[in-house]
This record gives C-alpha cells, sequence and structure tokens, in this order.
C-alpha cells in the first residue's frame, strides 16, 4: 500500500531510519522515496549552512549541531535517514544492522581512512546506536532489521513493513558479538 493510501491515523508520520555508517541507510531509503517524503538528513547538514558546529579533522566529518537541527527541520513528517535519526523525535525507529566485516568492507571501499571504517564496524558489533535507539524510544518502537545479506529492495520492503505495522517490533535480535 503505498503512503497515500494508507490510513493516515493509523500509521506513524515520523519515521527514522538508523544505523552505523555503511548498513544500507540511504540506498534503502533511496528506494521509498516514490511512496514517503524521504529526508537524508546527512545531506543536508553538509548541504545547508549553521547546521554543523565544527569538523573533525580525525574523521574528516562534521559535527552537526542537533538544536539546529531540529530548528531546521521543523514540523517534518515522512522517513528520516541519519546514523543520527533516532536522536529526533518520531514515532518509530527502524535501525539497520549488519555484520562489521561487511560494514568495515563497505566504507573502505567509499574511501573511509581504516580507523573510521575500524570503529565503525566496532560499533556496530557493540549495538551502539541500537542501544541509544532503545534508551530514547522503548524497545516498543524500535525495529531492528538485518541487511547484511538482503539486497537494497528487501531491506526497503522490510522498512516498509515497518513504517505500514506489517511488521512486529524487534530490538535485540540482530547479535554481531563473534566479531569482538
Amino acid at each position: 500500500m503505498s503512503g497515500t493510501e494508507r490510513d493516515e491515523a493509523d500509521s506513524p508520520i515520523r519515521v527514522a531510519v538508523t544505523g552505523t555508517p555503511g548498513t544500507g541507510k540511504s540506498t534503502a531509503t533511496a528506494l521509498l522515496a516514490d511512496e514517503y517524503d524521504v529526508i537524508h538528513l546527512n545531506d543536508r547538514i553538509k548541504r545547508d549552512d549553521g547546521l554543523w558546529t565544527e569538523r573533525d579533522a580525525d574523521r574528516d566529518t562534521l559535527v552537526a549541531d542537533l538544536d539546529a537541527v531540529r530548528d531546521r527541520l521543523g514540523d517534518w513528517s515522512g522517513v528520516l535517514d541519519s546514523h543520527l535519526a533516532h536522536r529526533f523525535d518520531v514515532d518509530r525507529v527502524v535501525v539497520l544492522r549488519c555484520h562489521p566485516e561487511t560494514v568495515e568492507t563497505r566504507l573502505r571501499e567509499r574511501g573511509e581512512p581504516a580507523p573510521t571504517a575500524e570503529e565503525n564496524a566496532e560499533s556496530e558489533a557493540l549495538d551502539v546506536i541500537l542501544s541509544e535507539a532503545v534508551a530514547e524510544h522503548g524497545t516498543e518502537n524500535v525495529y531492528e532489521i538485518d541487511t547484511t545479506d538482503r539486497d537494497p529492495a528487501a531491506v526497503a520492503d522490510a522498512i516498509r513493513a515497518a513504517i505500514e505495522g506489517d511488521r512486529e517490533p524487534s530490538a535485540g535480535t540482530v547479535d554481531f558479538m563473534d566479531y569482538i
């Protein structure tokens, strides 16, 4: 069922799609753009003035000003895609997970420095973003999806099922501790 056909009273209007960099958030949410308003938050932070406070030279990343981002987003609805998305007021949080070795490989392939790729792989193994999402939104609002062996269309389908309520909350179902 498309975003225009679903009953807005029963469906969440703000959904965070979050996860460690390299888990497939932007690729999967791009496939949902015909059905939902998708906000690629990291792109917006890079593009719009005033949404970051400094550049982390060691990681070659921008440090987002979450208060400024909240103000700029205003009264938004749709799907918020970012490793920071769970830090915002949302109805549901979809946490994409991926085996840490795969995360590290993907990040290196897109040109991330080895220490950054390794740090993100360790973060994924330790459930950092999942833990933050559960602490912020509760287990009843978090949907964990393992993307390791799924193609982007299958990941998009799983995200859609969480948005539409065709999937039960599932925080804590993915375990990558073997990586550590």
